[in-house]
Protein backbone atom coordinates (compact mmCIF):
# COMPACT_ATOMS: atom_id res chain seq x y z
CA UNK A 1 0.00 0.00 0.00
CA UNK A 2 0.97 3.65 -0.57
CA UNK A 3 2.37 5.51 2.28
CA UNK A 4 -0.88 7.43 4.17
CA UNK A 5 -3.08 4.82 2.79
CA UNK A 6 -5.80 4.46 5.51
CA UNK A 7 -8.28 1.55 5.26
CA UNK A 8 -12.00 1.84 6.36
CA UNK A 9 -14.03 -0.15 8.08
CA UNK A 10 -17.65 -0.24 8.68
CA UNK A 11 -18.75 -1.91 12.30
CA UNK A 12 -22.36 -2.45 12.81
CA UNK A 13 -23.78 -2.61 16.79
CA UNK A 14 -20.59 -0.10 17.18
CA UNK A 15 -21.99 1.77 19.75
CA UNK A 16 -21.23 -0.76 23.01
CA UNK A 17 -20.24 -4.20 23.81
CA UNK A 18 -18.45 -6.32 21.49
CA UNK A 19 -19.10 -3.67 18.71
CA UNK A 20 -17.60 -1.20 20.60
CA UNK A 21 -14.21 -3.28 21.27
CA UNK A 22 -14.11 -4.09 18.06
CA UNK A 23 -14.66 -0.38 16.23
CA UNK A 24 -11.84 0.74 18.76
CA UNK A 25 -9.11 -1.95 18.27
CA UNK A 26 -9.31 -1.47 14.95
CA UNK A 27 -8.84 2.51 14.84
CA UNK A 28 -6.09 1.90 16.96
CA UNK A 29 -4.61 -0.70 14.06
CA UNK A 30 -4.93 2.34 11.81
CA UNK A 31 -8.71 2.04 10.46
CA UNK A 32 -10.46 5.16 9.79
CA UNK A 33 -14.05 4.01 11.69
CA UNK A 34 -17.54 3.55 10.31
CA UNK A 35 -19.70 3.12 13.19
CA UNK A 36 -23.34 2.37 13.32
CA UNK A 37 -25.47 1.35 15.85
CA UNK A 38 -29.30 2.42 16.11
CA UNK A 39 -29.52 5.26 18.46
CA UNK A 40 -26.39 8.12 18.83
CA UNK A 41 -25.76 7.65 22.47
CA UNK A 42 -24.54 10.90 24.57
CA UNK A 43 -20.92 11.53 25.27
CA UNK A 44 -20.55 8.79 28.38
CA UNK A 45 -21.81 5.92 26.18
CA UNK A 46 -22.93 4.90 23.04
CA UNK A 47 -21.54 6.15 19.12
CA UNK A 48 -20.48 9.97 20.14
CA UNK A 49 -18.55 8.15 22.50
CA UNK A 50 -16.72 5.79 20.46
CA UNK A 51 -16.57 8.38 17.85
CA UNK A 52 -14.64 10.54 20.46
CA UNK A 53 -12.52 7.24 21.35
CA UNK A 54 -11.50 6.76 17.73
CA UNK A 55 -10.63 10.63 17.25
CA UNK A 56 -8.45 10.18 20.73
CA UNK A 57 -6.74 7.36 18.78
CA UNK A 58 -5.42 9.86 15.83
CA UNK A 59 -8.34 8.02 13.64
CA UNK A 60 -11.72 9.32 12.00
CA UNK A 61 -14.95 7.87 12.51
CA UNK A 62 -17.86 8.37 10.86
CA UNK A 63 -20.99 7.64 13.40
CA UNK A 64 -24.09 6.48 11.14
CA UNK A 65 -27.63 5.69 12.79
CA UNK A 66 -29.06 3.01 10.91
CA UNK A 67 -31.34 -0.15 11.99
CA UNK A 68 -29.72 -3.48 10.19
CA UNK A 69 -33.00 -5.23 9.77
CA UNK A 70 -33.99 -2.32 7.27
CA UNK A 71 -32.67 -2.21 3.85
CA UNK A 72 -33.74 0.91 2.96
CA UNK A 73 -31.41 1.97 6.12
CA UNK A 74 -28.47 -0.15 4.56
CA UNK A 75 -28.02 2.01 1.52
CA UNK A 76 -28.23 5.29 3.17
CA UNK A 77 -24.65 3.86 5.28
CA UNK A 78 -23.01 2.83 2.44
CA UNK A 79 -23.91 6.18 0.85
CA UNK A 80 -22.70 7.89 4.50
CA UNK A 81 -19.60 6.27 4.06
CA UNK A 82 -18.71 6.58 0.20
CA UNK A 83 -19.51 10.09 0.52
CA UNK A 84 -17.14 10.21 3.72
CA UNK A 85 -14.36 8.07 3.04
CA UNK A 86 -15.32 6.68 -0.65
CA UNK A 87 -14.56 2.95 0.26
CA UNK A 88 -15.32 0.44 2.54
CA UNK A 89 -12.32 -2.10 3.14
CA UNK A 90 -13.76 -3.98 5.96
CA UNK A 91 -16.87 -4.83 7.41
CA UNK A 92 -17.66 -6.39 10.53
CA UNK A 93 -21.38 -7.67 10.68
CA UNK A 94 -21.89 -7.24 14.80
CA UNK A 95 -24.92 -5.83 15.39
CA UNK A 96 -27.43 -8.39 17.25
CA UNK A 97 -30.05 -8.67 19.96
CA UNK A 98 -30.77 -11.53 22.09
CA UNK A 99 -34.69 -12.62 22.93
CA UNK A 100 -36.82 -9.56 25.00
CA UNK A 101 -37.87 -12.87 27.09
CA UNK A 102 -35.92 -15.84 27.67
CA UNK A 103 -38.11 -18.88 27.07
CA UNK A 104 -38.73 -22.43 26.59
CA UNK A 105 -38.44 -23.65 22.83
CA UNK A 106 -42.27 -25.20 23.52
CA UNK A 107 -43.43 -21.57 24.29
CA UNK A 108 -41.07 -19.26 21.42
CA UNK A 109 -43.19 -16.71 20.20
CA UNK A 110 -43.39 -16.18 16.16
CA UNK A 111 -42.71 -12.67 17.34
CA UNK A 112 -39.34 -12.70 19.02
CA UNK A 113 -38.35 -15.94 16.24
CA UNK A 114 -39.02 -12.74 13.50
CA UNK A 115 -37.48 -10.37 15.72
CA UNK A 116 -34.09 -12.06 16.12
CA UNK A 117 -33.98 -13.56 12.70
CA UNK A 118 -34.32 -9.93 10.96
CA UNK A 119 -31.71 -8.52 13.02
CA UNK A 120 -29.46 -11.40 13.58
CA UNK A 121 -29.82 -13.11 10.31
CA UNK A 122 -31.44 -11.22 8.02
CA UNK A 123 -30.09 -7.66 7.95
CA UNK A 124 -26.45 -8.86 8.01
CA UNK A 125 -27.48 -10.62 5.14
CA UNK A 126 -28.39 -7.88 2.76
CA UNK A 127 -26.07 -5.47 3.91
CA UNK A 128 -23.01 -7.39 2.85
CA UNK A 129 -24.64 -7.93 -0.44
CA UNK A 130 -24.56 -4.34 -0.85
CA UNK A 131 -20.85 -4.03 0.76
CA UNK A 132 -19.89 -6.95 -1.23
CA UNK A 133 -20.78 -5.14 -4.97
CA UNK A 134 -18.74 -2.10 -3.94
CA UNK A 135 -16.11 -4.06 -2.43
CA UNK A 136 -15.82 -5.75 -5.73
CA UNK A 137 -15.87 -2.54 -7.81
CA UNK A 138 -13.04 -1.06 -5.25
CA UNK A 139 -11.21 -4.49 -6.39
CA UNK A 140 -11.61 -4.03 -9.93
CA UNK A 141 -10.94 -0.68 -10.00
CA UNK A 142 -7.39 -1.38 -8.62
CA UNK A 143 -7.41 -0.28 -4.74
CA UNK A 144 -4.53 -1.14 -2.99
CA UNK A 145 -6.69 -2.71 -0.05
CA UNK A 146 -7.65 -6.90 -0.10
CA UNK A 147 -11.39 -6.29 1.10
CA UNK A 148 -12.44 -8.16 4.04
CA UNK A 149 -15.76 -9.07 5.80
CA UNK A 150 -16.22 -10.58 9.25
CA UNK A 151 -19.76 -12.00 10.53
CA UNK A 152 -19.71 -12.29 14.46
CA UNK A 153 -21.60 -15.07 15.24
CA UNK A 154 -21.75 -16.77 18.50
CA UNK A 155 -21.11 -20.47 19.91
CA UNK A 156 -24.91 -20.59 19.92
CA UNK A 157 -24.47 -20.94 16.18
CA UNK A 158 -23.57 -24.64 17.59
CA UNK A 159 -24.47 -25.00 20.85
CA UNK A 160 -28.48 -25.51 22.20
CA UNK A 161 -29.67 -23.41 24.36
CA UNK A 162 -33.83 -24.59 24.64
CA UNK A 163 -34.85 -21.51 26.31
CA UNK A 164 -33.19 -18.73 23.93
CA UNK A 165 -34.26 -21.58 20.37
CA UNK A 166 -34.71 -18.00 18.20
CA UNK A 167 -31.44 -16.79 19.08
CA UNK A 168 -29.46 -19.78 17.96
CA UNK A 169 -31.19 -20.38 14.85
CA UNK A 170 -30.51 -16.88 14.03
CA UNK A 171 -26.68 -17.20 14.66
CA UNK A 172 -26.34 -20.74 12.59
CA UNK A 173 -28.39 -19.22 9.66
CA UNK A 174 -25.84 -15.94 9.83
CA UNK A 175 -22.94 -18.43 10.10
CA UNK A 176 -24.27 -20.30 6.55
CA UNK A 177 -24.67 -16.81 5.41
CA UNK A 178 -20.24 -16.60 5.52
CA UNK A 179 -19.54 -19.99 4.31
CA UNK A 180 -21.39 -18.60 1.06
CA UNK A 181 -20.54 -15.07 0.80
CA UNK A 182 -16.82 -16.56 1.15
CA UNK A 183 -17.38 -19.29 -1.34
CA UNK A 184 -19.28 -16.19 -4.28
CA UNK A 185 -15.96 -13.83 -3.10
CA UNK A 186 -13.33 -16.01 -3.30
CA UNK A 187 -12.30 -15.30 -6.93
CA UNK A 188 -12.56 -11.59 -5.72
CA UNK A 189 -10.27 -12.02 -3.47
CA UNK A 190 -12.00 -11.03 -0.72
CA UNK A 191 -11.73 -13.21 2.43
CA UNK A 192 -14.73 -13.76 4.43
CA UNK A 193 -14.59 -14.99 8.01
CA UNK A 194 -16.69 -15.86 10.69
CA UNK A 195 -15.95 -15.47 14.46
CA UNK A 196 -17.21 -17.25 17.54
CA UNK A 197 -17.21 -15.42 20.45
CA UNK A 198 -17.83 -17.30 23.70
CA UNK A 199 -19.32 -15.63 26.81
CA UNK A 200 -18.43 -12.37 26.61
CA UNK A 201 -18.60 -9.86 29.34
CA UNK A 202 -21.23 -7.02 27.97
CA UNK A 203 -24.38 -5.33 28.85
CA UNK A 204 -26.30 -8.55 26.97
CA UNK A 205 -24.73 -11.24 29.37
CA UNK A 206 -25.25 -8.96 32.22
CA UNK A 207 -28.43 -10.24 32.91
CA UNK A 208 -26.43 -14.07 32.97
CA UNK A 209 -23.46 -13.16 35.10
CA UNK A 210 -24.62 -15.15 38.18
CA UNK A 211 -24.81 -17.93 36.20
CA UNK A 212 -21.72 -18.33 33.92
CA UNK A 213 -19.60 -17.13 36.86
CA UNK A 214 -20.91 -20.17 38.61
CA UNK A 215 -20.30 -22.61 35.55
CA UNK A 216 -16.89 -20.80 34.81
CA UNK A 217 -15.72 -20.93 38.38
CA UNK A 218 -16.66 -25.24 37.66
CA UNK A 219 -14.84 -25.58 34.83
CA UNK A 220 -16.78 -24.85 31.66
CA UNK A 221 -13.84 -22.87 30.16
CA UNK A 222 -10.29 -24.38 29.54
CA UNK A 223 -9.28 -20.82 30.08
CA UNK A 224 -11.28 -20.12 33.52
CA UNK A 225 -12.53 -16.45 32.70
CA UNK A 226 -14.93 -14.40 30.72
CA UNK A 227 -14.47 -13.06 27.23
CA UNK A 228 -14.25 -9.56 26.74
CA UNK A 229 -15.20 -6.69 23.75
CA UNK A 230 -11.37 -6.81 23.41
CA UNK A 231 -10.54 -10.06 22.91
CA UNK A 232 -12.95 -9.70 20.05
CA UNK A 233 -11.43 -6.49 18.65
CA UNK A 234 -7.67 -8.43 18.77
CA UNK A 235 -8.95 -11.21 16.84
CA UNK A 236 -10.87 -9.09 14.03
CA UNK A 237 -7.72 -6.66 13.81
CA UNK A 238 -6.08 -9.63 12.71
CA UNK A 239 -8.85 -10.60 10.04
CA UNK A 240 -9.02 -7.64 8.77
CA UNK A 241 -5.32 -6.73 8.35
CA UNK A 242 -5.15 -9.78 6.04
CA UNK A 243 -2.83 -11.83 7.71
CA UNK A 244 -5.26 -15.02 7.14
CA UNK A 245 -5.49 -14.49 3.69
CA UNK A 246 -5.40 -17.72 2.72
CA UNK A 247 -8.04 -18.98 5.13
CA UNK A 248 -11.37 -17.27 3.91
CA UNK A 249 -14.73 -19.14 5.21
CA UNK A 250 -13.34 -20.18 8.18
CA UNK A 251 -14.78 -20.12 11.69
CA UNK A 252 -12.48 -18.21 14.28
CA UNK A 253 -14.05 -18.90 18.10
CA UNK A 254 -13.19 -17.12 20.39
CA UNK A 255 -14.63 -18.47 23.46
CA UNK A 256 -11.70 -19.47 25.87
CA UNK A 257 -11.12 -23.52 24.66
CA UNK A 258 -15.05 -23.80 25.18
CA UNK A 259 -15.20 -25.64 21.55
CA UNK A 260 -12.57 -28.00 23.14
CA UNK A 261 -13.66 -31.91 23.34
CA UNK A 262 -12.81 -33.05 26.58
CA UNK A 263 -13.54 -35.63 28.98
Amino acid sequence: MSEGFVPVALVTGAGQGIGRGIALALAEAGFDIVANDIVPGSDEKGLAEVQARVAALGRRCLPVIGDISKPADHQAMLDAALAEFGSIDVLVNNAGVAPKVRMDILETSEESYDRLQNINARGPFFLTQLVAKQMIAQVEAGRPYKPVIIFSTSISAEVSSTARAEYCISKASLSMAARVFAHRLAEHDICVFEIRPGIIMTDMTAVVKEKYDKLIAEGLLPQARWGTPEDIGKACVGLAKGYFGYSTGQIIEIGGGFGIPRL
